[in-house]
């Protein structure tokens, strides 16, 4: 294509994002895949959701062939100025307490355990008064 070896910022990536007009940026290149929309084989709204940012992640998930690889050098168009891309910022979970199962359970084993035995005890000594007969 006439514009190999440009280079473009994200804001002029992102505005072609439509049927008519869709560019996407692979691993730092850009990619004008207007004339492949209705030949792709995950169908035209796979690529124009990956219009407007970096879409080398959705492109590798995806794991393409190395013929589908190959396809792209016709349609690049030039480079990407990656300043202009947001850094990705790896998601970290909010700070929770952390969880410490409920110690009541723990409490009341310990409790049983004290007090079935005097309890056996206890039913077994008035079993015995009880039983016992006046002499």
């Amino acid at each position: 294509m006439g514009g190999e070896g440009k280079v473009y910022t994200l804001a002029e990536v992102s505005q072609h994002n439509n049927a008519k007009d869709c560019w996407l940026i692979i691993e730092g290149k850009v990619y004008d895949v207007t004339k492949f929309l209705e030949d792709h084989p995950g169908g035209d709204e796979v690529l124009l959701s990956a219009t407007g940012k970096d879409a080398s992640d959705d492109f590798e998930d995806v794991g393409h062939s190395s013929s589908a690889r190959a396809m792209m050098d016709e349609f690049y168009v030039g480079d990407v100025d990656t300043s202009t891309i947001p850094t990705k910022t790896k998601y970290t979970p909010p700070k929770q307490p952390h969880y410490e199962q409920d110690k009541t359970s723990d409490f009341i084993i310990k409790l049983l355990q004290f007090l079935v035995p005097l309890l056996i005890l206890g039913l077994a000594f008035g079993v015995r008064f009880y039983t016992k007969s006046p002499a």
